[in-house]
């Protein structure tokens, strides 16, 4: 008595994908594509951004939600935790709020390397009398 023969499975053929339409292609474009391609302004993540006025109405809802967190003075890195975006997108939305004048750009506090001396030796002698 022989055993049965074992056939191999052969791969069952898919039918043909329906060809792309117009505007789709193997690579689908990103879901934001924000800016005009402009400069950007020079800006990292400690610069501080604060609105000058209220949003107006036709600006896009990411630029609104910037201008509304803006009220007092943030970083751009807390910008971009806020708004859950990288980034490189929230420089763009701010360089294009800076161009409207929408948005002020400040330079971070830039604090001394050493404290004065005058200062540490005023609080170590408040700290003895104590």
């Amino acid at each position: 008595m022989t055993p049965p023969q074992r056939q191999r499975r052969q791969p069952q053929k898919e039918p043909d994908p329906a060809p792309p339409k117009e505007g789709e292609g193997k690579n689908p474009e990103r879901l934001y594509l924000i800016g005009e391609g402009g400069s950007q302004a020079e800006m990292d993540l400690v610069t501080l951004i604060v609105a000058r006025g209220t949003p107006p109405t036709s600006l896009p809802p990411e630029q609104a939600a910037l201008l509304r967190l803006c009220e007092a003075p943030l970083s751009g890195a807390e910008l971009s935790a806020y708004l859950q975006l990288p980034f490189s997108v929230v420089s763009v939305l701010l360089t294009e709020l800076l161009a409207a004048g929408l948005v002020q750009a400040r330079a971070p506090i830039v604090r001394q390397t050493l404290p004065d001396r005058s200062l540490l030796e005023a609080v170590m002698h408040g700290l003895q009398k104590l």
